[in-house]
């Protein structure tokens, strides 16, 4: 199993969908969230997933063709 850290920020018209639970679902990737904060703008979310890389790199490019910015994370967040 593959793990990735990655920073996930929603633009407003995203913030009320389900896309991490989509994208968790459909390509069988299990999401750890590490940091959260939501406004009424935007949406950040710090995850630490893990799942076969294929299935890592399918989900994150799904998130990414629906709108999310998606951002690599290197190093410890919170342990």
């Amino acid at each position: 199993m593959a793990k990735k850290v990655v920073k996930l920020t929603f633009p407003q018209r995203l913030i009320k969908q389900p896309l991490t639970f989509q994208m968790a679902k459909k390509y069988n990737v299990m999401p750890n969230i590490r940091r959260a904060k939501v406004t009424e703008t935007v949406g950040e979310l710090v995850l630490e997933l893990e799942g076969r890389q294929k299935d890592l790199e399918k989900g994150l490019e799904f998130l990414s063709k629906k709108g999310v910015i998606v951002e690599p994370i290197v190093g410890d967040i919170v342990e």
